[in-house]
């Protein structure tokens, strides 16, 4: 039954409609679900009657038909549609939440059979369930569990696109973080310019497909300031004529109040007259320093002088060059000028990956006022964990980085749950419990999909798990629970019960550790545990409460997150 599928309805969802199937088969009615090509892909019958697999397909047609163009007296889509011939059925349209909030899609609809004796001169005959006269409860109860069915759909459908969304826009982040951190990796004094720009270049064109590429500096020769060359690929011709008008032009839109010259005749006519071969291009600027001076133009309206540029031409694979492009293009650029002028780049992008990172656990903990810093706490007291564990056994630099990381992304899955119910001040039902409990396979999902991500992924998925096999999402036990989780698990709980949420105070730190001791062998690895038992939680707990100033001191933070951001790279 489960193998019969379409585009418009996968497994998952497919599978939470035969459970609602089952349920109602207990009421001695059947269920069916078709989809918009008339196929029906599930099939639940009772004991009591079988329904006839035609009946259920011209009802689901009728109703995609009559939603396609009916609405209510208030406007909205008619939500259950009854039909008669030799029995009652009542239908409703499945829709799935499009990324545009006015669109949904139509995937299918699903159908009740209560198999009441209803007959309308043998066809089948549609009617708004709320004119259709008076309405037999039982007929109601059942129309209300369908409009509710349809609404939980929806739901869980766009639930889905935001966390693929997340997961799309997470890998683009990363996959230019790669970049940038290889150009600051390759920032070293002894490099020759002419190496860095080409590797700036070929790095940029895996990301962005274009015809070609160029990197031109203001540079001395015999005397006199030129544009030259200095890096590319591709196929890009610019001589000391088309460099002249380049630069003349960049500075024309920088003065406009643009960060880049961007012309194209995708859309409308070029702006500026270009070559017959050049359909779009881009050009980014190498500011320089406000002491110096560009010898081939004038400095632009904020004083800024441009002593080089980058120039792409003929994006492939898109109609134009878009603000995407722009932005990465001007980072590139903006670290290339940094590197010829005075080597501070690398500074810069350490604080911009573990920026970036933090930015996005900062968006989980904000959600909760009361998870404020959580997840910065518990890298930090993962990190603290895993170097006590590398005095008594072999662990190198680059594993204690990740579970550094394992810790400051162990709740990123949270992006996937109703900020309701982790707000929630009250206990929570079973079937909020659940759903917080699914954060770990929602956040290894996200970071699997990043290839430099996955071994991160294990301390993040069983970072609920517990030695005894009683924790979650798969019941781990014993040695079956990886390290980093172990970890992670044990940083998560400490710093949980010292922080003070919405349905409890924050313990004293010795409460804790005697929580923690009395978990040992149960919810917490003993030798791990131990070892955090027995360090020096006193240093450990000022400099948490210090914002980790006692160690690391101003922006040191930054650089120790890129420096376990770079293992991932290796």
């Amino acid at each position: 039954m489960l193998d019969t599928l379409t585009n418009q309805m996968n497994r998952s969802q497919l599978r939470e409609l035969e459970k609602f199937g089952s349920r109602i088969n207990r009421f001695g009615v059947n269920f069916a679900v078709c989809n918009v090509e008339d196929e029906i892909v599930l099939q639940c019958e009772c004991d009591g009657f079988k329904s006839d697999a035609e009946q259920w397909i011209e009802c689901s047609r009728q109703a995609i038909e009559q939603c396609n163009r009916v609405t209510d007296a208030e406007g909205k889509d008619i939500s259950v549609w009854r039909f008669f011939d030799t029995s009652t059925v009542l239908a409703v349209v499945l829709k799935s939440a499009q990324p545009c909030a006015a669109r949904q899609e139509i995937v299918g609809t699903a159908l009740i059979d209560l198999g009441s004796e209803t007959s309308a001169g043998g066809q089948i005959v549609s009617y708004p369930l709320s004119s259709a006269g008076p309405i037999p409860p039982d007929i109601e109860y059942y129309a209300e569990m369908l409009e509710l069915l349809a609404a939980k759909f929806k739901a869980e459908t766009k639930a889905e696109q935001q966390i693929d969304k997340v997961s799309t826009e997470l890998s683009q982040t990363y996959e230019e973080l790669v970049l940038l951190h290889r150009l600051s990796t390759n920032m070293r004094v002894t490099e020759a310019d002419s190496n860095f720009l080409q590797m700036a270049c070929d790095c940029l064109t895996e990301i962005v497909f274009v015809e070609g590429i160029a990197i031109l500096l203001e540079k001395t020769i015999n005397d006199a300031p030129r544009w030259v060359i200095s890096a590319g690929s591709g196929l890009i011709d610019i001589d000391e004529q088309m460099a002249a008008i380049l630069h003349s032009r960049l500075t024309e839109e920088i003065n406009l109040g643009q960060e880049a010259l961007l012309d194209s005749d995708a859309y409308s006519d070029f702006k500026y007259e270009w070559p017959g071969r050049i359909k779009n291009i881009i050009a980014v600027p190498f500011f320089g320093k406000e002491k110096s001076e560009s010898h081939l133009a004038d400095r632009t309206n904020n004083n800024q002088s441009i002593m080089g540029m980058m120039v792409a031409v003929n994006r492939l694979g898109k109609q134009d060059f878009d603000s995407t492009d722009i932005k990465l293009f001007n980072s590139v650029a903006g670290g290339c000028a940094v590197f010829i002028e005075n080597g501070r780049l690398f500074k810069d992008l350490k604080e911009l990956f573990i920026g970036s990172l933090k930015a996005l656990t900062s968006s989980i903990d904000a959600k909760d006022k009361y998870t404020h810093g959580h997840s910065e706490r518990v890298a930090f007291i993962s990190r603290w964990i895993a170097e006590r564990l590398a005095e008594v056994e072999p662990m190198d630099e680059e594993q204690i980085h990740k579970i550094y990381l394992a810790g400051l992304l162990h709740d990123i899955g949270k992006i996937g749950i109703d900020e309701a119910v982790l707000r929630k001040t009250g206990g929570l039902t079973d079937e909020e419990f659940e759903r917080v409990r699914k954060h770990p396979l929602i956040g290894a999902s996200i970071l699997r999909e990043i290839k430099q991500m996955r071994d991160i992924v294990p301390g993040v998925l069983c970072h609920h798990e517990r030695l005894d096999g009683k924790g979650y999402p798969n019941g781990l036990s014993g040695e079956q629970v990886p390290l980093s989780g172990r970890i992670v698990c044990l940083a998560d709980s400490f710093d949980a019960m010292t922080s003070k949420r919405t349905y409890r105070d924050a313990m004293s730190v010795e409460i804790a550790l005697e929580q923690i001791e009395k978990g040992l062998g149960t919810q917490f690895d003993e030798k791990i545990g131990r070892l955090f038992l027995d360090s020096d939680i006193d240093q450990l707990w000022n400099i948490i409460r210090d914002d980790f100033s006692e160690i690391y001191g101003d922006g040191k933070t930054q650089e120790y997150g890129a420096a376990a951001v770079g293992t991932l790279i290796r």
